[in-house]
């Protein structure tokens, strides 16, 4: 709530939305914030003018389940029964989309804007962050009165103000980062610390909401559960495992199932929660997914869509979508019309009353209409979808990216879904051909042009603002221990990530060379006094090493005196997907004084005793008083 462009922001409310809309992509895409950001008042919403009548809002997400991983949807191998008896109680909407990826597609949902817009472009490196200047749901709801609270997986920036606690969350419970490397009896972050739990991750992360509920039982609450299963790494309990492994599935598909069923309990406990505190007829819940199903094409099912988790194809980002609220939406209902998970921002604003709120120009229009029954008038939309190329982002050195690439990319209207995979256009008639078995560009080069002339000005508007890899916050009062960690350093000479691709919990490995550095950007917001600490493993040989941090004209130097040297171990999974993971010891290396500020600070070797210097997870940088 500090943030300066944030607060100007809510000022200026809509109009700059509708202002920039028209300047910027034309009359389809103006057509969509218009309607998202002046939303009308939904029908028998006048008692929700008090922040104590309105309604609560519990909203479920999972991580990697696709579409086609329920029985509802026609998946004769799995069992699903909470969320089938959910999707009947609901209105569903049939076409509902968000990102191949699942950074993009909670920025977009928490923002209401194309993840492109909000710099978190990638899974890892800081570029999974999310710009502190973006205004979450929870930001909105917070200002008309609720309780909010995060349980689960977050994935939008570990360090603070970009943190759950600095977007709008009065509590967040969960992995800050993009995946976890252990599920049971897991250590998670309680808002601003990490503590132990005992228990499968699902299991505990649902006692938090459940919790949280129950305490705000008496007031409206926001309770977001971004699961962190079925993504890998498959860990799961025997009992669920065997199951389908007497089914005949791989242990792939047998441990994802195990997962996605255990989901299905605890979204049964959550709605048990709210029946025995009666809040059931007082609680809109929404049920999505992240991104479709993760794997190669055709290893499960998958309702005949082309293109899983990466995908530009409907595969790849065609998700359910449930919407229940007992006596308001109606059970059974199913919407045919395309939607997004940009609209879910503005769609749960009108719901609970709360009538054009400040936020930065969104992207996404209200569904009330078509959740109300109507929306007969209801205008084609075009909802447009881009593949982050994770592997090229992460690989990228420069703290700005240039040229962001336009492709993988997607155009989805009502009728057609115009792909380009990088290697030109391909067409597809989703009404006549939902399975994408024919090419059809060739037939129709008039709709081509024009939904390509979309794409084109749809892209260059999301990504005028330039992608910078954020600086590191350090000194804030409401966090005041900052760990800059591997994933998010420069480093130099033979220095690398153990297991290559630098994602969460990653560690630097290879430095023998004291003329290689490891460094991080950092903005120092209180100048002063901090301890310096590094996480580390060597052998005994390295004992003695010293090291130096230095940021500007300040530097700090310490000896590593103990030795720390265990053998990175295998993570335990039910694939073949194959991730080192490792202990480390810290060692404290004395103080520094830090100026306000951005500027760059660098880990060095003075001396070099053994053969390596150390493996690096971290330094750690806390404010004295």
């Amino acid at each position: 709530m500090s943030d300066p462009t944030k607060r100007t922001l809510r000022s200026n409310g809509t109009a700059f939305a509708i202002q920039r809309a028209k300047t910027a992509v034309g009359l389809f895409f103006l057509v969509g914030v218009m309607v998202g950001a002046v939303p009308a008042a939904p029908a028998n919403t006048g008692a929700f003018s008090r922040p104590d009548s309105r309604p609560n809002v519990l909203l479920v997400m999972t991580d990697d389940q696709g579409y086609g991983d329920l029985h509802f949807h026609g998946n004769e191998k799995i069992n699903t029964p909470v969320l089938d008896r959910l999707a009947a109680q609901s209105t569903r909407f049939d076409r509902f989309f968000v990102s191949p990826l699942c950074t993009p597609t909670r920025a977009s949902l928490l923002s209401g804007r194309y993840y492109t817009r909000t710099g978190a472009i990638s899974v890892t490196r800081g570029l999974e962050t999310m710009r502190s200047n973006e205004v979450t749901i929870a930001e909105v709801l917070k200002q008309a009165g609720y309780a909010t609270g995060c349980f689960g997986k977050w994935h939008l920036g570990e360090h603070y103000p970009n943190h759950p606690i600095g977007q709008g969350f009065d509590e967040f419970f969960g992995l800050p980062t993009g995946h976890w490397d252990n599920y049971f009896d897991p250590m998670l972050q309680h808002n601003t610390r990490m503590v132990s739990t005992k228990g499968y991750i699902t299991d505990v992360l649902t006692d938090a909401a459940i919790r949280f509920i129950r305490a705000h039982r008496d007031q409206p609450f926001f309770c977001y559960v971004p699961y962190n299963a079925p993504h890998t790494p498959l860990q799961v309990a025997d009992r669920y495992f065997n199951k389908y492994k007497d089914r005949g599935l791989d242990d792939r598909t047998a441990a994802i199932y195990g997962m996605v069923e255990n989901i299905d309990e605890n979204v049964g406990r959550l709605l048990q929660c709210l029946d025995e505190l009666g809040l059931a007829n007082r609680t809109i819940v929404f049920f999505l997914s992240d991104n479709g199903a993760e794997g190669p094409e055709g290893s499960r099912y998958n309702a005949g869509m082309r293109g899983m988790k990466g995908s530009v194809h409907e595969g790849g980002s065609r998700v359910p979508c449930f919407v229940r609220w007992p006596g308001r939406v109606a059970a059974g209902r199913v919407v045919t019309q395309i939607a997004a998970h940009i609209d879910l921002l503005p769609t749960i604003a009108e719901l609970c009353g709360v009538k054009a709120p400040k936020t930065r120009p969104l992207d996404g229009v209200s569904l009330v209409p078509l959740l109300m029954g109507r929306a007969a008038d209801w205008p084609d939309r075009t909802i447009f979808t881009r593949m982050p190329g994770w592997r090229t982002l992460v690989s990228y050195i420069e703290p700005v990216v240039q040229n962001l690439p336009r492709f993988p990319g997607a155009v989805r209207t009502q009728r057609w879904r115009l792909v380009n995979e990088g290697s030109g256009w391909q067409l597809y008639d989703m009404i006549d051909d939902p399975g994408q078995k024919r090419d059809i560009a060739a037939e129709h080069p008039q709709v081509v042009q024009r939904l390509s002339r979309a794409y084109e000005q749809w892209y260059a508007d999301v990504t005028r603002e330039p992608i910078r890899r954020p600086a590191i916050a350090v000194g804030y009062a409401e966090w005041p221990a900052v760990e800059l960690p591997a994933p998010e350093a420069y480093f130099t000479g033979s220095i690398r990530w153990y297991n290559r691709w630098g994602f969460a919990h990653d560690w630097l490995t290879g430095w023998t060379n004291t003329a290689d550095t490891i460094a991080w950007q950092i903005d120092v917001v209180h100048p002063g006094r901090y301890e310096v600490t590094v996480r580390y493993a060597c052998p005994r040989q390295s004992v003695g090493t010293r090291l130096r941090v230095e940021a500007g004209r300040e530097a700090v130097e310490g000896a590593i005196t103990r030795a720390h040297p265990p053998q990175p171990r295998l993570r335990p999974t039910r694939s073949r997907k194959v991730r080192y993971i490792q202990t480390f010891a810290t060692a404290t290396l004395g103080t520094i004084a830090l100026d306000k500020g951005q500027q760059r600070i660098t880990l060095k070797a003075v001396d070099r005793p053994g053969p390596i210097i150390c493996d690096v997870q971290s330094i750690g940088l806390r404010r004295l008083p």
